[in-house]
């Protein structure tokens, strides 16, 4: 695997889809063939707001709640989980047509939509809500999630600080959090660049992030 990585630059093995095709190979050579059991995927990337915007653009989900999850505390508000005091996260929970769209596919999204060596946050917004966690529903996500982090590794020489965590009691945002970059189009716009989330994208994966 090393040898692979090695002779094949990071932007084209992401700009092919290598990403998500290898953890679909090394999946099939350790496990059998299994039909999905879920179409709900959950996970912290920071700002819930930029999270919704990628997997929203993804043909097979039919939809993207924010929310918070990991916590301690029953229906926290917004202004609760931004002190960081009850040990939520902001989440960002998916529906999805397994028929269409793979759950490999979705973790190929989130991976180039984190700053998986942050241990502080994401981005501009630190602290334990803005961690980057993957939220495994059943033992096939786990599975999954735990291969993808491990292809995921390789392609950087610090260690992954992002979580695998399983999924609890998802509480969804406030209603004015909900479709944020569609709503507040210029806001959403302000807050991502001088958040430099795109910028560090770039840097991290080369994916066309400005």
């Amino acid at each position: 695997m090393h040898s692979i990585f090695k002779k094949w630059p990071l932007r084209r093995l992401l700009q092919q889809g290598f990403l998500s095709v290898l953890i679909g190979c090394i999946w099939c050579l350790g496990a059998s063939t299994a039909v999905a059991e879920t179409a709900q995927a959950t996970f912290a990337g920071g700002c819930f707001w930029c999270m919704e915007h990628p997997f929203d653009e993804l043909q097979g989900v039919t939809d993207t709640t924010s929310g918070y999850m990991g916590g301690t505390v029953e229906n926290p508000s917004y202004r609760q989980v931004s002190s960081g005091a009850t040990g939520h996260a902001e989440v960002v929970q998916i529906q999805y047509d397994p028929d269409i769209i793979s759950y490999e596919t979705l973790l190929d999204t989130f991976w180039r939509n984190v700053d998986p060596l942050d241990s502080q946050g994401q981005f501009c917004d630190k602290g334990s809500q803005y961690r980057s966690i993957i939220f495994y529903k059943n033992e096939i996500q786990r599975q999954l999630a735990e291969t993808s982090k491990e292809v995921v590794s390789h392609l950087f020489d610090q260690p992954i600080a992002t979580d695998l965590l399983p999924a609890d009691t998802f509480y969804p945002a406030e209603d004015y959090h909900q479709n944020y970059y569609q709503t507040h189009p210029a806001r959403y716009r302000l807050y991502r660049f001088g958040c430099g989330r795109d910028q560090r994208l770039g840097e991290l994966w080369g994916n066309g992030h400005e």
